[in-house]
């Protein structure tokens, strides 16, 4: 598959940006729904080798988290309310991401979208 990426200008910075399709996840090599059903557990659906797939598990583990503040900053700065406080004992890390957008197919998309969108893409090592 050959993808062809957009190089946009912005008019404000006067810098170069890339623009993501909603299928990718920056610097990883499979679209975002196989690392999504990997991340997920649901193995079947994922056309990789499991050491891939457990690299994408702990991946997510590592990021999860600033992901998740990511997407509350986003919430706030956009003015969608105020993050309602819930308790976090009772929720795994992807139940965190899911409460900002949603637990459907693509909500990993939807997440790299919001943070790449926002240029909060640099992931803590």
């Amino acid at each position: 598959m050959l993808l062809v990426l957009r190089r946009l200008k912005c008019v404000y910075c006067k810098q170069i940006h890339h623009e993501l399709p909603d299928i990718l996840v920056p610097y990883k090599r499979h679209i975002a729904e196989s690392i999504e059903n990997g991340i997920k557990g649901e193995v079947n659906s994922v056309v990789a080798d499991e050491s891939t797939i457990k690299r994408w598990q702990t991946w997510f583990c590592k990021i999860a988290d600033y992901f998740r503040g990511c997407l509350e900053s986003i919430e706030i700065k956009c003015g969608s309310g105020i993050v309602e406080e819930k308790s976090a004992l009772s929720k795994s890390k992807l139940q965190r991401i899911w409460h900002y957008v949603g637990d459907a197919p693509g909500w990993l998309a939807r997440t790299v979208q919001s943070i790449v969108n926002q240029n909060l893409w640099h992931i803590p090592d």
